[in-house]
């Protein structure tokens, strides 16, 4: 009985693809601790705003109001992709808020880009130069390249407080890196 070999030129082609997949992915995941684990954080300085994006994350909202309670702008925009179907959003945003102006806003489209452009208008409306910019870690990278094409001011990233687990960090690998190449790929706001 004859054995079966495989072509030798179908397998060194088939092992060179998936060589080339192990690095991209290996590059991607080297890449990814400076943008999504360790981004560049802004120490805090008195702005004109405060601008909590929206994401999976609710501990941002508070820590947003929090910042604004303590000082560092007298204005806070929260940022409610899911709108009216959002109670607990629709509750911060009407409760009131000592010593802060809270605005609360549907960002079209319910991303981030849709975030900067709410924020341009904003700014424009109320003249602001510098907005603290409230999200969680794995998003301040894309965050900031994307607001820094609709908003030509001043931006300090913070990340909210909170854990984020492992399961989450190799979504948020996937999703931050796609995100970065859709942002790339649509220039301007």
């Amino acid at each position: 009985m004859r054995e079966h070999r495989p072509e030798s030129g179908h397998a060194r082609n088939r092992i060179r693809r998936l060589t080339a997949a192990c690095l991209l992915l290996i590059t991607v995941a080297i890449a990814g601790v400076p943008a999504y684990i360790h981004p560049q954080l802004d120490p805090l300085r008195p702005a004109d705003a405060i601008l909590v994006l929206g994401g999976p994350d609710d501990s941002r909202y508070p820590f947003g109001i929090e910042l604004g309670l303590h000082g560092w702008a007298p204005t806070v925009v929260l940022s409610n992709p899911l709108g009216a179907e959002d109670d607990w959003m629709t509750q911060v945003c009407e409760s009131p808020h000592r010593g802060i102006e809270v605005e609360c806003f549907v960002p079209d489209p319910p991303t981030t880009r849709g975030e900067g452009r709410e924020l341009r208008r904003l700014a424009d409306q109320h003249g602001w130069h510098h907005v603290i910019v409230v999200t969680f870690t794995p998003h301040i990278s894309r965050a900031r390249f994307i607001l820094h094409r609709c908003f030509d001011g001043e931006l300090t990233m913070v990340a909210s407080p909170g854990e984020v687990s492992v399961p989450r960090w190799a979504f948020e690998y996937a999703y931050q890196s796609v995100g970065y190449v859709r942002a790339v790929l649509q220039p301007g706001c």
